[in-house]
């Protein structure tokens, strides 16, 4: 595989991350430096890690990996984004427009929870790499960086979206149910409905 092909690759991978990065920004309205290390940090790892257990995992699982992971990511991006959806839903309820959300997705188990469910695909990704017997090392790092660097520029575009007050309650409403979108998408794409 070429640089260009890995690096498309990177791009193509890191597009859940770019998305739950939007709405992280969004709902957290005025993130800080912490707040993109966090998220950045998280999704650039697990971008590199999934390929590289992929990989290793190789031909000999390949069928049941790809019988499961769409229903695992569908759970983690659903619990994410029902438990914002709600917290927003609260906010709007008790008109607290300018609250910060109740949930915050670059904290604790929230964010292990995102950082695995947007970094699935790049499982199978890996077990491809195994089949052509291509070296994954370098690869896995194009793409653990390259999504490192999408995230951190979803939360800014999150950021700039949220900063109009009377909306907050709305983005954090929003952002869960556009993980809710994603994890009903990915069904979709695997042909589940």
């Amino acid at each position: 595989m070429t640089i260009f092909a890995v690096f498309l690759l990177a791009i193509a991978l890191s597009m859940d991350a770019f998305a739950v990065a939007v709405v992280s920004g969004c709902a957290l309205q005025k993130p800080k430096i912490r707040h993109y290390v966090r998220l950045s940090a998280a999704f650039g790892f697990f971008q590199f890690a999934m390929p590289v257990i992929g990989w290793w995992l190789g031909v000999s699982v390949r069928e049941y990996m790809e019988a499961w992971d769409h229903w695992i990511a569908f759970v983690l991006l659903g619990w994410i984004g029902g438990k914002m959806a709600l917290s927003g839903l609260r906010a709007l309820r008790n008109r607290e427009s300018c609250a910060c959300p109740s949930v915050d997705p670059t904290a604790g188990r929230n964010l292990m929870v995102l950082g695995v469910a947007t970094s699935i695909d790049a499982l199978a990704v890996g077990l491809s790499l195994a089949i052509l017997g291509t070296p994954i090392w370098a690869d896995a790092a194009i793409i653990g960086i390259v999504c490192a660097v999408i995230t951190a520029c979803g939360v800014y575009l999150g950021k700039t979206l949220a900063n109009l007050c009377a909306l907050n309650g709305w983005a954090e409403l929003v952002g869960g149910l556009t993980l809710l979108a994603i994890a009903c998408n990915i069904l979709r794409e695997h042909q589940v409905f």
